[in-house]
């Protein structure tokens, strides 16, 4: 009997070694981890730059060890392909950071919830039926046309005085009003005690905060101690925040005026019983945080792209001439009929996406392979879009900016993630749902932009000189702020 149970033993080991053997050698390969930290050192700079440096050397999908988390990279629109086309439901939820965590928001934020949870697809139900839908946009046209006209003519000054202007800055400022007009009908400057750089800041901050080293998110079984004070310093914004968006909410309901905006609609379903008030609150500030970021950070890149390429600028700006002949002020509708604009956009985007690793996901299920590798339930998900737009086997001269790549191609690429190679916004139900409004706003202000002025380079920088250099932390922006010169054309209307 001793002899049998040995020999027993003997084999269940065996076929247990057997079978963690071959589960680990189906992992993707990755660099080999350090004890307790494991890779985390190897994604010191931009982190989208070191994953592309590793996956170069590793593959397309690669296998990280984030402290305890395993993390699976995938940086090929091959290997993006299968993973949305046959494993999307097990991939539809996003890894959480523990700053999102606090006051309970990522368990009321469609950013953060989900796809499986009903409450997910109730509040994506509703931004997509009320913020984004064609008729949504079309109703709040005048309000985006009259914001853009606030950036021209809040450039004027500059431009009157000859002054070089932080690019960034003056759109993200205007951006925030055209977002809080166009969804509530109120613009952030103007919301009494808090101004818009108050509120920017704070919503900044958040953002800011979800890229921070964060033992919670390398060893998860330390979230509750929150040993870094990470989220305890994040909850005092969100409730900055949201004491400025409640304001905004006590405002309107004691306002008898119709508006006709996505804040009424919000507070009609919560008066139906059908969502709840932190539900409205929760949806502003998702709109806020990544619409704003998203509509300026890429306004700033393509005009950076442009004066380092001023042939190209020249040639937008004669395609809006051509197309506008002696119309003096831009409308939103004028942007369909300007292709050559709308391939720079996506080529910009192509090089400088502004969420360059989207959000990470998690698998939430067993079953998921990615180029015959097994991805463990559980782990995270990192797509690198900024590596799959740069990938040489799909794109000609991948480093370079040329627009007329989106002109000549066969088939149209569009933002809407069925084109692999390029995903900008994502892919399949975790796609960006700003989407809709993202592709419209953002050729019309730089529509906008190069129609009213003319642009120089400050102090005699010549292109060459112009630094696109790139800082990740959750969005994708210029290391030294886009500074330029404009230059009022005759062209345009007589901005007061």
């Amino acid at each position: 009997m001793y002899w049998l149970l040995c020999a027993t033993l003997a084999a269940a080991l065996l076929v247990y070694h057997l079978t963690t053997t071959r589960r680990r050698r189906r992992l993707p390969p990755g660099p080999t981890p350090l004890p307790l930290i494991g890779n985390a050192l190897a994604l010191r700079g931009n982190m989208h730059h070191d994953l592309a440096r590793l996956s170069r050397h590793h593959g397309p999908v690669m296998t990280l060890n984030l402290g305890l988390v395993t993390t699976v990279v995938v940086s090929s629109h091959a290997a993006a392909r299968e993973a949305f086309a046959k494993h999307e439901r097990r991939l539809a939820a996003h890894a959480v950071p523990d700053t999102a965590r606090a006051r309970g928001f990522a368990g009321r934020s469609v950013i953060w919830l989900p796809s499986s949870d009903p409450r997910w697809r109730t509040l994506r139900g509703v931004v997509a039926t009320h913020a984004f839908s064609p008729r949504s946009l079309a109703a709040a046209r005048g309000a985006r046309e009259r914001k853009a006209r606030d950036i021209v003519e809040h450039l004027a000054g500059f431009a009157r005085a000859g002054e070089a202007v932080d690019v960034g800055r003056v759109v993200y400022g205007g951006v925030t009003n055209l977002v809080s007009s166009a969804f509530f009908s109120v613009d952030a400057v103007d919301m009494g005690t808090e101004s818009a750089h108050g509120l920017q800041e704070a919503v900044e901050e958040i953002i800011l905060a979800t890229a921070k080293p964060n033992v919670s998110d390398l060893f998860p079984f330390l979230r509750p101690l929150d040993l870094q004070r990470w989220r305890a310093w994040t909850g005092k914004r969100f409730d900055r925040v949201f004491a400025i968006l409640d304001g905004i909410v006590d405002s309107r309901l004691g306002d008898t005026e119709k508006h006709g905006d996505f804040l009424e609609s919000l507070l009609e379903l919560m008066s139906a019983g059908k969502i709840a008030r932190d539900n409205v609150t929760t949806i502003m500030f998702d709109l806020f945080g990544a619409g704003t970021d998203t509509i300026a950070v890429t306004v700033e890149w393509v005009m950076a792209e442009l004066l380092r390429n001023p042939s190209i600028m020249a040639k937008v700006q004669a395609e809006i001439k051509d197309v506008l002949g002696g119309k003096k002020t831009i409308e939103e509708n004028d942007i369909e009929k300007l292709p050559y604009l709308q391939a720079v956009v996506k080529e910009a985007m192509r090089l400088h996406p502004v969420a360059p690793i989207l959000l990470p996901h998690q698998a939430v299920e067993d079953g998921v392979e990615i180029g015959g590798y097994t991805v463990p339930k559980g782990s995270t998900v990192i797509f690198n879009v900024w590596a799959i737009m740069r990938d040489p086997t799909v794109w000609e001269r991948p480093d370079e900016f040329m627009p007329e790549r989106f002109l000549d191609r066969e088939k149209g690429v569009d933002f809407r993630g069925k084109d692999f190679e390029f995903i900008p916004f994502g892919a399949g139900r975790r796609l960006c749902p700003g989407l809709p409004m993202a592709e419209r706003v953002v050729p019309f202000i730089l529509a906008s932009l190069l129609h009213a002025f003319e642009w120089r380079l400050p102090d005699g920088m010549t292109a060459e000189e112009l630094d696109v250099s790139e800082r990740f932390t959750t969005a994708n922006v210029l290391l030294v702020p886009l500074k330029a010169i404009p230059i009022i054309t005759s062209s345009e209307i007589q901005v007061n």
